[in-house]
């Protein structure tokens, strides 16, 4: 069965929209995952994903998604509490797989659309003593960016290691992992990567990467020391998959080609054009619901007028050949969510919003 398809309309924040030849390249045959083809093909991807994490650690790849490497931080991370800063539905996330897998932990939650300020953490981390932070980079769920590098700080201040979840953020927002002395970042193929979903990416410092071989109970399939070890060996250490590696290899150098300065300029200026639109119809009700100067540059949850319902809004806009993303957790009665993230445009987010307005006017 054949599909149509045109790239530039979808607007989900997670899966975002993919490339026709990008998906194209996941239709090569199968090779050898412990073959010289692979591991070629597996050394041009890892030195694609450090230009991205920027660093020159290796880069861990998952066939899973990033909520794997999420747990993967917590199983890993040394004995002792756990902070986990929430913000939103994908920060609830890392809380409850810090509990699921029985550590012992804390919360340090703002209300959903703020950021975590550095120095309230900073005030926390003195009042007791933890051996991790969990904090997610751009919280999918209300668009809000915190400053990691900042929190970073604070955390290693007090000799605590910082948890990155950047799921939406690797790809579409600076993020420079050795410059900012990160401890460990994870990441999802399917966001600003513009990637099919189903692989996670994650860099750990070479601290945390030797003390992950040292924890008990870390399980199997997502030992952080073991996916440390094969990396230097340009392999996985269980069987990938290849059909997703090789769009990856085909997305990455295209993102080489275009240059991370680029493309988070590029991601900024999407952001702009959202945040514009929002500002004009600012009398009718529509509003986003990170405040300026904590708003994320690949993904807004914005607010409709009374009487109007996310739901009914998208469905609409769907309509006219354009997809939008509900809103996610306790925000997921109020707002809708725009993906301005991947390998979309201004262009095509000008698009995007064109469909929206034609909506908005019929209402």
């Amino acid at each position: 069965m054949s599909v149509s398809y045109a790239f530039g309309k979808f607007f989900v924040p997670g899966p975002t929209d993919v490339r026709p030849d990008v998906l194209a390249a996941m239709t090569q045959p199968m090779i050898a995952h412990r073959g010289p083809e692979f591991e070629a093909m597996f050394a041009r991807i890892q030195e694609g994903l450090r230009a991205v994490f920027r660093t020159e650690r290796p880069v861990y790849v998952s066939s899973s998604s990033a909520t794997g490497l999420m747990e993967a931080a917590i199983r890993c991370a040394p004995a002792g509490r756990i902070l986990a800063l929430v913000n939103g539905g994908f920060s609830e996330r890392f809380a409850k797989i810090a509990d699921m897998c029985g550590r012992d932990f804390d919360r340090y939650e703002v209300p959903a659309g703020r950021a975590h300020d550095p120095a309230e953490l900073r005030d926390r981390l003195a009042g007791k003593r933890y051996v991790a932070i969990t904090v997610v980079h751009s919280e999918t769920s209300t668009g809000v960016l915190n400053d990691v590098r900042a929190l970073s700080d604070v955390a290693r201040e007090s000799g605590a290691l910082c948890l990155i979840d950047s799921v939406s953020g690797l790809g579409g927002v600076p993020l420079e992992f050795d410059e900012w002395k990160c401890d460990y970042v994870l990441t999802g193929s399917q966001k600003a990567l513009a990637l099919p979903p189903g692989l996670a990416f994650a860099a750990a410092s070479a601290d945390f990467a030797r003390a992950a071989k040292e924890v008990a109970g870390r399980g199997v399939y997502f030992d952080l020391g073991e996916f440390d070890q094969f990396a230097a060996k340009d392999q996985t250490p269980n069987t990938p998959a290849v059909s997703l590696l090789y769009a990856a290899d085909a997305q990455l150098q295209a993102i080489a080609a275009e240059g991370m300065e680029a493309r988070w300029a590029r991601h900024l200026a999407m952001q702009q054009e959202v945040v514009e639109w929002t500002e004009r119809l600012a009398e009718r009700g529509i509003s986003i619901v990170a405040r300026p100067g904590e708003r994320s540059p690949t993904v807004s949850a914005i607010r409709l007028p009374g009487g109007m319902t996310p739901r009914g809004f998208i469905t609409e806009v769907r309509r006219t050949g354009y997809t939008l993303g509900a809103g996610y957790g306790a925000l997921k009665d109020t707002t809708f969510r725009i993906g301005h993230m991947g390998d979309h445009t201004v262009a095509t987010v000008r698009g995007c919003l064109a469909a929206c307005d034609e909506v908005l006017e019929k209402a």
